[in-house]
């Protein structure tokens, strides 16, 4: 009897947890089993590593063989168990170096001509290598670029099975076989879009650079036209660059969710999943394999809803969650997984569904019950959980004669320089940017406004204009203010504004 191990990756959500591969060889019937809570694609492996075994020049012993993933109580799915169960059967016999094998993490999927094929969620999983101590991890010469991104590992990207096998000490003739590549993206670059586009909208543009330097959420509504969707795609550009934890983040989300990642990307992400999304396409969901949705994939980034209005009530409010506490739970019956939900969200609709009520000059031909059930859609729950409320105004003749309000570059320095006094003042806490801020510090920590300052929103709390949770939302966009304009401490114009721009009245 012989029994060898080695390991691999069990992702479940944004995580993944190593999982030691046994095998074991008997003298009894030939038999090839699994076992160890393998979904119907690692069941298939069995067919899949015998051939590849065969047609490597590494036939598996004729004998009843054995694989355990263990821990046996974690569900594991997906194709990328295929090397280590290849590896670990193939050293049960000798000839492979048994201390090489077992301190190996094989991450893949075998062809039937025994060539590696890429899978998603390399990026993730060489970082949960990683951080369980192993040294070195084996991968598709597709994923090598990907799986290279994680420092302290040694990375042995493979053509084929052969390869490994060779790489573990045995002897075997290594066929030139051409590599398993990616399938091609549109690779074109994002084109650099410009503030200084946007015509008009002075205030509009004053407030996206007020969401950028607290990372507040917006909501934009008026009519078609107004410049809703451009200023949405402008957010990103005026966005800090992320830093290595952000983008590593972001990277491990786009890997898991089969994008092509070759480096790590200083760029937020922008999502804007189109107004027919399901649930499911927003927050993520599977049967057996949970994918990440939009929500998952902004974040570190913005997340645009553009018609809104036109999005299902309760796909809407399946960002109320999310928006509170920073990450997204999915619960499956056959499933769970967990991934960050850290982004700012953007939401821009038309004031009614032909877009024309209350538009000075427009002509609205929707029945008033057509309008309520139109902007009934965005709940006041949602509302309550936006910092920014914008109604935007066609731009006139006059207004599209003068000159622009500012450009991307100078937005961006802005920016970063309220960002930094908001890091400063926030240096004793765990908390970066004022949007992260709890309310309960807000109100009652070192940095409260004193009680003449705050008697504006005081009042508007007492009048029931606004919520409690929207009390602390405008005191997060009030200290926003006053970081852009370098203030150590609020003043009431701070709350005054900030009140004018939760109510939504941009002119």
């Amino acid at each position: 009897m012989s029994v060898a191990r080695t390991w691999a990756v069990a992702m479940v959500g944004a995580e993944g947890e190593c999982v030691e591969v046994e095998a074991d060889l008997t003298q009894q019937t030939p038999e090839f089993r699994i076992i160890g809570l393998g979904d119907k694609a690692l069941g298939e492996a069995v067919q899949r590593v015998h051939n590849a075994c065969a047609n490597s020049g590494t036939p598996l012993p004729r004998r009843r063989l054995t694989v355990n993933l263990s821990p046996a109580s974690l569900p594991k799915q997906g194709s990328g168990f295929d090397i280590a169960i290849a590896v670990a059967s193939l050293a049960t016999e000798p000839g492979m170096d048994a201390a090489s094998v077992a301190t190996t993490v094989h991450i893949g999927e075998l062809g039937l001509d025994g060539r590696l094929r890429p899978v998603p969620g390399v990026l993730p999983a060489v970082v949960a290598a990683r951080r369980a101590g192993h040294r070195r991890v084996v991968v598709a010469h597709a994923n090598g670029p990907e799986a290279a991104l994680v420092d302290g590992i040694e990375v042995l990207a493979a053509v084929n099975l052969a390869q490994v096998v060779a790489w573990h000490g045995g002897e075997v003739e290594i066929p030139d076989d051409q590599p398993v590549a990616l399938a091609d993206e549109d690779a074109h670059a994002a084109d650099e879009l410009d503030l200084a586009d946007v015509i008009g909208q002075r205030e509009a543009v004053e407030a996206l650079i007020v969401a950028a330097a607290g990372g507040h959420h917006l909501l934009m509504c008026g009519p078609p036209g107004a410049g809703k969707t451009m200023l949405a795609r402008r957010l990103p550009g005026i966005l800090p660059a992320l830093d290595d934890r952000a983008a590593l983040t972001a990277a491990s989300i786009r890997s898991l969710a089969g994008a092509r990642v070759v480096e790590l990307s200083r760029t937020p992400p922008f999502e804007a999943p189109h107004h027919s999304a399901s649930v499911a396409a927003l927050v993520g969901g599977g049967s057996r394999v949970v994918r990440p949705g939009a929500i998952a994939r902004a974040s570190e980034g913005v997340l645009f809803l553009d018609e809104a209005g036109e999005f299902p009530a309760s796909v809407l409010d399946a960002l109320r969650q999310p928006l509170e506490t920073g990450s997204i739970a999915i619960h499956r019956a056959g499933a769970h997984a967990e991934y960050p939900a850290r982004f700012q969200l953007v939401l821009a609709t038309n004031p009614c569904p032909c877009g024309d009520y209350g538009i000075r000059g427009g002509r609205c031909v929707c029945p008033p019950a057509a309008i309520r059930r139109y902007l009934g859609r965005l709940s006041g729950p949602l509302l309550d959980r936006m910092d920014i409320e914008l109604t935007l105004a066609r731009v006139s003749v006059a207004q599209r004669a003068a000159a622009p309000v500012t450009s991307t570059e100078a937005a961006r320095e802005q920016v970063a320089e309220a960002r930094a006094r908001a890091r400063h003042r926030l240096r004793n806490t765990a908390w970066r940017v004022n949007a992260d801020v709890p309310g309960t510090w807000l109100r009652e920590g070192p940095a409260s406004p004193e009680p003449t300052v705050r008697r504006p929103l005081d009042a508007a709390l007492t009048r029931g204009a606004i919520t409690l949770r929207g009390y602390d939302r405008v005191l997060r966009v009030a200290w926003s203010l006053a970081d852009i304009e370098g203030r150590p401490r609020l003043g009431v114009d701070h709350i005054g504004r900030a009140l004018y721009l939760k109510k939504g009245l941009a002119r």
